[in-house]
């Protein structure tokens, strides 16, 4: 049995014939401000390209959260080059600024219907953490995303993740529960503490900036 075949077992049938039938490149959606970008960040992509069977993860860098003060964001241009540097090496990963060029601030919806409007050679999954799941009633047309676009949820400490049975395209992924913030390490860097393994050892001569 191929390495791919023991990977699908993390998705149901359904995803499988889906997706693989239609021979498009399955590719992980993994958007965020990323301000900066650390360890969590790369373990957890890392993971769900070697252990979901998806193809490419991309790191969309967002402009402008809708639930984040724009005031408190390094210039965007800055964040992408910093994401850029922090995955050079691992082809699995892209740095994207696909949304630099969308009206702000930056709906998923928007976005990934842009994304599949841009790219028919790819399926698009959405990658988000367990907290964000369970607060998915406050975005942009939730009920269109969960029923437009598959969802992968990965653990986060202290929330539950239930999936209503009705959405066969939303999976839960056991990935290593890692509890790493950029605010952590912005407060951190603001204390004086020397947190440089908290970062991808690229940018770690950029701490003066965050």
């Amino acid at each position: 049995m191929s390495s791919k075949s023991v990977r699908a077992k993390n998705f149901s049938p359904l995803l499988f014939t889906i997706h693989y039938s239609l021979k498009k490149m399955i590719t992980g959606i993994f958007s965020g401000s990323f301000n900066p970008i650390h360890i969590g960040h790369l373990a957890l992509a890392n993971w769900i390209c070697e252990f979901c069977d998806i193809e490419e993860v991309w790191f969309l860098v967002s402009p402008q959260n809708p639930f984040k003060k724009e005031s408190d964001l390094m210039d965007e241009k800055v964040r992408l080059q910093m994401v850029s540097l922090a995955i050079a090496g691992y082809e699995k990963f892209k740095a994207s600024d696909f949304e630099f060029s969308l009206p702000r601030p930056s709906y998923t919806i928007n976005t990934l219907r842009a994304l599949r409007n841009n790219f028919h050679d790819r399926t698009f999954f959405l990658i988000m953490g367990a907290d964000s799941w369970n607060s998915i009633a406050g975005w942009k047309e939730y009920k269109a995303l969960i029923t437009e676009f598959p969802i992968i949820i990965y653990p986060r400490k202290g929330h539950e993740i239930i999936i209503p049975d009705n959405h066969p395209t939303i999976k839960k992924v056991e990935a290593p529960l890692i509890e790493i913030s950029s605010t952590f390490i912005r407060q951190s860097i603001k204390d004086g503490k020397d947190v440089r393994f908290f970062l991808p050892e690229a940018i770690r001569g950029l701490q003066n900036i965050f």
